[in-house]
């Protein structure tokens, strides 16, 4: 056979061999790509407490010494009345028991299981407003962190420092995805009530934007899938791998076989 023939067969074969394997599709939203301009619902949210959530609340008002008694004190009590006479305002972390209760001074035991952070403002400046004229509530969420891994260019855990955070800018915040990373192909597991709950997402589809699983929530998990490609190299440099080991183990034996051989020989 001729050379020409040779180099047309091969170029048949790998170009049967590429259009025969799975394509990943790098853009996100597809199915918007070739729309110039459109609008998309918009979603209000913020992420509910649960038990063992950590909540930073800082009371203050025009009058420090009226809210100062509603902070929990980061001092030790011989010094709490100077606290109170300078007005200053600490606070440190309340963390929710299992029943979804926090205890706060002097207001007791705060329910707040099952509010987000804007909701457990508006109740614990209303049970304030009471005793206290014009309260500033400050409430914070502050275990706050999810889980990327898989095909990113940087798996991690995030700390997010924000109320609101997206599936999007977690997986921006890790280097986004790449190139071998299944953008249809994005697992979020959930914690909800005690059961773990698991979705896939797509993300060449802007349906994602109005997912409610686009804010995401403490203890998030996501996991990027590997391509085709990647898999099948994967293998590859196994199985490479394995037969390197072999090879060695074979070179190696038989080293040792032959110098064997040479030592009896020139022993005799």
């Amino acid at each position: 056979m001729k050379a020409s023939t040779l180099f047309l067969t091969a170029v048949i074969c790998i170009l049967s061999f590429t259009s025969c394997s799975k394509k990943t599709v790098l853009p996100y939203f597809t199915d918007i790509s070739e729309i110039s301009e459109g609008t998309l619902p918009a979603q209000e949210y913020l992420p509910t407490i649960m038990p063992d959530d950590e909540l930073t609340i800082i009371i203050n008002s025009s009058n420090p010494r009226a809210t100062s008694l509603y902070n929990q004190p980061l001092i030790n009590p011989s010094t709490r009345a100077d606290m109170v006479n300078s007005g200053t305002v600490r606070s440190m972390s309340y963390v929710v028991d299992t029943e979804g209760n926090i205890q706060m001074p002097i207001l007791g035991k705060v329910h707040v299981a099952g509010l987000n952070v804007e909701q457990i403002r508006e109740l614990i400046t209303k049970m304030i407003s009471k005793d206290v004229s014009d309260p500033n509530v400050t409430v914070i969420l502050q275990n706050f962190t999810v889980v990327v891994a898989g095909e990113v260019n940087t798996p991690q855990t995030l700390r997010v420092t924000r109320n609101r955070f997206t599936i999007l800018e977690a997986l921006s915040a890790s280097g986004d995805l790449t190139e071998y990373g299944e953008r249809n192909n994005v697992l979020l597991i959930r914690e909800e009530n005690g059961t773990r709950k698991y979705v896939h997402l797509n993300l060449n589809n802007s349906d994602i934007l109005t997912s409610p699983y686009y804010y995401l929530q403490p203890n998030d998990y996501i996991y990027v899938a590997p391509n085709k490609v990647r898999q099948d190299n994967s293998k590859y440099n196994q199985n490479n791998g394995f037969k390197l080991s072999i090879i060695s183990t074979i070179v190696s034996a038989a080293s040792v076989i032959a110098s064997l051989v040479i030592a009896l020989t020139v022993k005799n």
